[in-house]
């Protein structure tokens, strides 16, 4: 089951390192704000954006398996039909706890193969709403 309870929650808001599988660099689309806001707030942010040039004064990597960086939690912004593609990355890593899909973007085989894994899956749900709902 996706994390629902908000204990568990703002656990995982205590992270400190965010990896956003399709950051963007344009303000005013969610995908850049969100993370804007979760930089904002103290959040180290790794944008992974294969299309980008920069976002947010970096260079943004191509994959998950790019990023140098620990990761805690890979936020993705990404249609559905490609989440299976980034779990299968992050169980390429050891070091990322969680995988949370924005608001719509849903998929619970994914998901299961992320919690068989020992780690969390926060689906469907909204990084920032859940930040200042919660912390």
């Amino acid at each position: 089951m996706p994390v629902e309870s908000d204990a568990e929650l703002r656990e995982i808001l205590e992270c400190d390192t965010i990896a956003v599988v399709g950051c963007s660099g344009t303000a005013g689309k969610t995908a850049h704000d969100v993370p804007k806001l979760m930089r904002e707030r103290g959040y180290e942010v790794i944008p992974v954006n294969p299309y980008a040039d920069e976002i947010f004064g970096v260079e943004p990597y191509d994959s998950l398996g790019e990023v140098e960086e620990e990761i805690d939690i890979v936020d993705v912004f990404r249609p559905s039909e490609e989440v299976s593609g980034i779990v299968d990355e992050v169980l390429e890593r050891d070091d990322v706890d969680v995988v949370w899909t924005q608001l719509g973007i849903r998929d619970r085989e994914a998901g299961e193969r992320v919690e068989d894994s020992g780690r969390q899956y926060v689906e469907d749900r909204c990084l920032s709403i859940e930040y200042k709902r919660l912390m």
